[in-house]
Parts: structure tokens; sequence; C-alpha cells
């Protein structure tokens, strides 16, 4: 099905597409040092897509030029969803996140997964290499009103619930295989040794 969009939307502004450049300027350098956390999305030969979250102490992402970022992939579950989207399309797309500003950031480009020691060594934490790194060529780069994060008030401490109002990670991942209370309490237990033990 075929939309003409413009028929409902206005045309964005001169303002609007001219903030998008083809490199990383002095700002978004200095919100990528603030950033704790990105969600980087990824599509794979069968086209289907994958949204991924990062995250580490705030400039966990090297920027190498205003070209370039470096991003370490660190312990998780192995199902290797980002690094297998890439090995057969490289396009990626990223969402940097600073808490306590509601405007975002975002970068598109192209990514190539590096094994190289010397750049391993840069993104290390506390001694721990990460396994590998994501190179990102930077194609575009723009910072995205505050509107969304405004309209769902996610830096308000008070908006947060109680962690005992949603099931824990493990009795989820129990419920689905069909498993016991006890299960699933031995997986959450196990998460949280993960947690403490084996972040890095």
């Amino acid at each position: 099905m075929t939309v003409d969009l413009r028929t409902h939307y206005e045309a964005p502004t001169e303002r609007v597409v001219k903030k998008v450049l083809p490199h990383l300027e002095k700002h978004a350098r200095a919100f990528i040092a603030l950033a704790p956390f990105l969600v980087l999305a990824s599509r794979g030969s069968d086209g289907h897509l994958d949204a991924s979250p990062r995250g580490d102490a705030p400039g966990f992402v090297h920027v190498v030029d205003d070209g370039t970022l470096a991003i370490p992939d660190r312990p998780g579950n192995n199902r290797l969803d980002t690094l297998g989207n890439l090995t057969a399309d490289p396009h990626v797309g990223m969402v940097f996140f600073v808490p306590g500003v509601n405007e975002t950031l975002r970068v598109n480009g192209v990514a190539r997964i590096s094994f190289d020691p010397g750049l391993l060594e840069k993104l290390a934490f506390g001694g721990k290499l990460p396994r590998s790194a994501l190179v990102v060529t930077v194609e575009e780069v723009y910072f995205h009103c505050g509107k969304a994060l405004i309209r769902s008030d996610l830096w308000n401490p008070e908006k947060r619930i109680e962690r005992n109002a949603f099931p824990s990670y493990g009795t989820i991942a129990t419920d689905i295989r069909g498993g016991t209370p006890e299960e699933a309490a031995a997986s959450d237990q196990r998460l949280q040794e993960g947690y403490r033990n084996r972040l890095y």
C-alpha cells in the first residue's frame, strides 16, 4: 500500500533539515562523552530488524575522530543478534541518552566488527577487554528534540515503579518455558550473580 504521507504531515522546517550533519561536531562529541546508554538498531539478511540496548559508564563509546565511533561489546546473552546482522548488512542506527537531558542524539552509519588488540585495550574496563568492538563510520548525526522524553516524563524519579510491581526476569523466562517457581527463583539467583560478577 502506497500512502502519500505529506497529505497528512506538514513539511519539515528548513531548520530541521539543516540540523543533520555528516560528522560529529563538538556538541555531539560532548553528548556521547556524557552518555551511559544507547539503543543500537541493525538489520539481518532476512530483513528483520533488531534494537539492542548498550550501556556502561559515561563515555564508554570512544570517539575515534569526527567520523568514527568505537563501541565495546561487553558480555551478554551470546545470541549475537547485532553482530550477526552486521555480517549481512553493516548499516546501523543509534540513539544516545544522557540521564536528565530530554534531548537525544541520533547517529546513523556503517559498522564493522573489530578484534584489533590495540582498540580493545582502549575500550577495556578494570583490565577486562571486550570480546570485540563495533567501529562505526558516521554518515548522519543530529540531535532529536525532547518531546518524547517530556511526554513520557522518563527522568522523573517519582514515576519509577516499585520493582515488585512487575515480575522478575527469572519469573518471566521460566513462565515462557513452562517451569516451576523453584526454577524461577534459581534463575533469578543466577542472574543476580551474573550482574555482580560477569558484567565485564
